[in-house]
């Protein structure tokens, strides 16, 4: 059983043994911690932070952040209780790395989103490259790294500097990418991902420390639960928005799926630059996808497997579901819901345990044939949504109210007559990340040395600004735009996040 090492800011403690660990609804501690995280206004602030595509551009039913975390939860708790109660070897397995507590699970699938900034994935890829190059910071901005910082410093429930305070059960099971920026190598997510600060580390290893037996660079089984469980939910939730919205094309996934299969033996005989240089020819996307899977996954990935894949999703979303625009009746919600029902309920089913997982698994993964389906899925969003050149000119321009937003701020605090008038809280966070690098130059110098104390203040004020940022919402973001370029009159209205 996971035990928490000892921690002075941690006043609650895991359960002592197997049996309290797996009592019905388990621990209270658990309960308690997945009321914080929602009633926490950062978990609220989800309900305005695009999933992938706007709500403002694609209507009220597409999902955003919050949405996505309330089903990635029910994804997640059905698995976890279904593990939690097997008395085989996988029970077995489950119960000695530290247990598949449902009310843990359920906590970290609400909260793992909770670092995502304005507007998707394209705010944290633009927050990354403006961390890195307006303030120096290496570690850059990620999102996993952004929710660990927020249940640990920047949320506060009754006390300062414990963050939420939540059991280490919980905030390992965040912990996707147990690692800091570059350590990834070969791992799940590469050199790209990772889950803490330098700054935040010290309580990220003391919450890894509760599982001993779990190995270094490895998820819990909690967080490997909630992980596959972001990919279920991810792959056919996105897919329900985009059929709703009616921005799959029939005609071109049709061409794309019988283009592969029809000229499977050349496309095979191709180099990859020469795929990559004509993705826009039917057949050279999908060929693409198998070839990443190839290359990266090599302990799972499967020709025969892949081709089966390609072939289900093809018969049931391609020439299925898609094939049917959705026209808003009862009927076709109907058949939307049986679709994506079956599909979640098959994938839940195929869970998998694993004592000694791949480096780029976990010890909860799902099967080789629905590991390949999820990836044929999630390839109908990469290629027939992300790659739109109307979504690109859109998220282009918000980059650019990102861009404006750290440099106005970054002005305004450097303005010695005005800074004291800069919002309260921005204020609070550039001391708050000033204070976290200075305990970290004391605790760990070398992770600070050589930068003097200026170099630590210019890093806390570029953190702070940052952290700002990127807890604001889609509106918060254009409002605040808009207010420092005095281009609006509703002053009261758009300063509402400040």
């Amino acid at each position: 059983m996971p035990q928490d090492s000892p921690d002075p800011r941690q006043a609650r403690r895991l359960p002592e043994t197997l049996d309290e660990f797996q009592r019905a609804e388990g621990h209270p501690n658990f309960r308690v911690d997945v009321e914080r995280i929602r009633f926490s206004p950062f978990y609220s602030r989800l309900s305005a932070v695009t999933q992938v595509i706007s709500q403002a551009g694609a209507g009220l039913a597409v999902n955003n952040r919050l949405t996505h975390s309330v089903k990635v939860a029910a994804v997640a708790r059905a698995i976890a209780t279904h593990l939690s109660t097997r008395t085989d070897e996988r029970g077995r397995i489950v119960a000695e790395l530290g247990g598949a507590h449902p009310v843990v699970v359920q906590a970290a699938a609400a909260a793992h989103d909770l670092g995502h900034p304005p507007f998707g994935h394209l705010g944290e890829q633009t927050l990354d490259r403006l961390a890195r190059t307006r303030f120096g910071l290496a570690e850059g901005f990620e999102g996993n790294a952004q929710t660990y910082r927020i249940l640990t410093r920047l949320d506060e429930h009754d006390r300062p500097g414990v963050g939420l305070n939540l059991t280490a059960a919980v905030r390992a099971a965040v912990l996707k990418y147990p690692w800091l920026r570059g350590e990834g190598g070969t791992r799940r997510g590469g050199a790209s991902k990772f889950n803490f600060y330098a700054i935040d580390e010290p309580d990220a290893r003391r919450a890894l420390s509760a599982y001993p037996l779990i190995e270094p660079g490895q998820q819990t089984v909690e967080c490997s639960i909630m992980d596959i469980s972001d990919d279920i939910a991810y792959s056919l939730h996105d897919l329900d928005d985009f059929y709703r919205a009616d921005l799959l094309n029939p005609a071109a996934l049709s061409a794309e799926f019988r283009a592969w299969r029809r000229d499977l033996a050349r496309l095979r005989a191709a180099e990859v630059e020469a795929l990559a240089a004509d993705t826009r020819t039917p057949g050279h996307s999908l060929e693409l996808l198998w070839r990443r899977m190839q290359e990266k996954d090599a302990w799972i990935a499967d020709p025969d497997a892949f081709s089966e894949a390609v072939a289900k999703v093809a018969a049931e979303v391609v020439d299925g579901l898609v094939a049917e625009p959705f026209d808003g009746s009862l009927a076709s919600e109907r058949s939307l819901a049986r679709f994506t029902s079956g599909w979640i309920a098959r994938l839940q089913s195929s869970v998998e345990v694993h004592r000694h997982p791949d480096a780029r698994s976990g010890h909860v993964r799902l099967s080789r044939t629905a590991w390949h389906e999820v990836g044929v899925l999630k390839f109908l969003h990469e290629r027939f949504i992300l790659e739109r050149p109307d979504l690109t000119v859109y998220q282009r321009g918000q980059a650019g109210v990102l861009e404006r937003l750290v440099d106005g701020f970054t002005a305004w605090l450097d303005d010695p007559r005005d800074a004291r008038r800069a919002p309260r809280r921005l204020i609070d966070l550039v001391e708050l990340a000033t204070d976290d690098y200075r305990m970290l130059r004391r605790d760990a110098p070398e992770m600070t040395d050589p930068h003097t104390d200026a170099d630590l203040d210019r890093l806390g004020r570029g953190r702070g600004i940052i952290d700002y940022v990127a807890s604001l919402t889609d509106a918060q973001a254009v409002s605040l735009d808009a207010l420092l370029a005095g281009h609006t009159e509703r002053l009261w209205d758009a300063g509402q996040g400040l």
